[in-house]
């Protein structure tokens, strides 16, 4: 790797790029299976694209390898992009740190459970948009990766108590 020293540029500038004319990060630690995949295009679909991705001054991707991916599968022929001024080792750095900072990031299940909920109450295909298939569990446990099973036994709920939220998929009910 060249040495180079991080830059930052001003202002970023929007293009706007053929994906001919893009090129995946051949050194890209970060994969993306099919499942990946297929959530960004349906993220894709539902949205368009309203982030760009991120290039260097040869056209390949630092940050956005994925949604170039789902892009070109949903047969799209351009995409937003920003180019930036950083090259080797700063460039490879910021493509490291772009996906290792969303990593870091951790979910308030509870306020995701809500929010699943009323996606899933108000929209299917937002809901399925989002990222979540029916099989994760609204709970937030898969979400947050805890695979440890609750202990101790939970109180019976009176049935007559008026709950605010009901998931539509599981029908889980809280307030």
């Amino acid at each position: 790797m060249n040495s180079n020293k991080a830059k930052a540029t001003t202002t970023p500038k929007y293009e706007t790029v053929a994906i001919s004319q893009l090129k995946l990060d051949p050194n890209n630690a970060r994969k993306h299976p099919p499942t990946n995949i297929n959530r960004i295009k349906a993220s894709l679909a539902a949205f368009g694209q309203q982030k760009p991705i991120i290039i260097d001054r040869e056209n390949v991707v630092r940050a956005g390898n994925g949604t170039l991916l789902a892009a070109m599968e949903l047969g799209w022929k351009e995409m937003q992009v920003v180019r930036s001024d950083l090259s080797g080792d700063a460039a490879t750095a910021y493509a490291i740190a772009d996906n290792r900072t969303a990593e870091l990031a951790e979910w308030d299940d509870m306020l995701l459970a809500q929010q699943l909920a009323e996606l899933a109450a108000s929209s299917e295909q937002l809901w399925d948009a989002a990222g979540f298939t029916a099989e994760t569990p609204h709970s937030g446990k898969q979400v947050s990766g805890d695979e440890r099973e609750p202990s101790g036994d939970f109180e019976q709920v009176d049935e007559s108590l008026e709950t605010k939220y009901e998931c539509p998929k599981c029908h889980f009910k809280w307030s």
